[in-house]
């Protein structure tokens, strides 16, 4: 069995009130390639941006919902708000399997509009999310204490409707 392949998102964290051009952080990921290939493959690809049909890629998109104790959602590529995405599939592809539960903060799962409907929005959890098991496919994780302080400074951004504070987070390599 190959090992699970790693990606980074180095994203630029904007936040309220300081105009300096912040720093990109980076967030690291194992994809669940062995367990959801399909699914670990799409968001590879995304990040890579190596897509053949059409330049699709999650570079300069942002995080366009953060709820803190919940989750930061991005991958919306297209509209930039949460309505858009598309998967290098075609606009959607069916859920893979539900083999990985939301037990940890720290993974990385699709979001969807209902079963069946995965694109290339995703979200990181930073709580356990065990309602969400069985209707959003888990392919991956954030691999390191370094990665999920990124993840919790980006949830200090975050509102209870989703709205960022400050200028948005963005991500600019990956």
């Amino acid at each position: 069995m190959a090992a699970n392949p790693k990606v980074f998102f180095d994203v630029e964290i904007n936040k309220p009130g300081i105009d300096d051009k912040p720093e990109l952080k980076r967030i690291t990921f194992e994809l669940f390639a062995n367990d959801v290939p399909k699914t670990a493959e799409n968001f590879r690809v995304l990040c890579t941006g190596e897509s053949s049909n059409k330049k699709l890629t999650y570079k300069n998109s942002k995080f366009h919902r953060v709820i803190p104790n919940f989750m930061l959602q991005g991958g919306d590529f297209t509209n930039h708000n949460g309505t858009g995405g598309e998967s290098i599939y075609g606009a959607k592809f069916k859920d893979e399997n539900f083999i990985h539960k939301h037990k940890t903060p720290g993974l990385l799962s699709m979001a969807n509009a209902g079963p069946n409907t995965n694109g290339s929005q995703f979200f990181i959890t930073t709580v356990e999310c065990p309602w969400l098991d069985g209707k959003h496919v888990v392919f991956g994780k954030v691999v390191d204490d370094a990665s999920m302080k990124v993840v919790k400074e980006i949830e200090a951004l975050g509102s209870g409707s989703g709205k960022v504070e400050g200028k948005g987070v963005f991500i600019r390599e990956c």
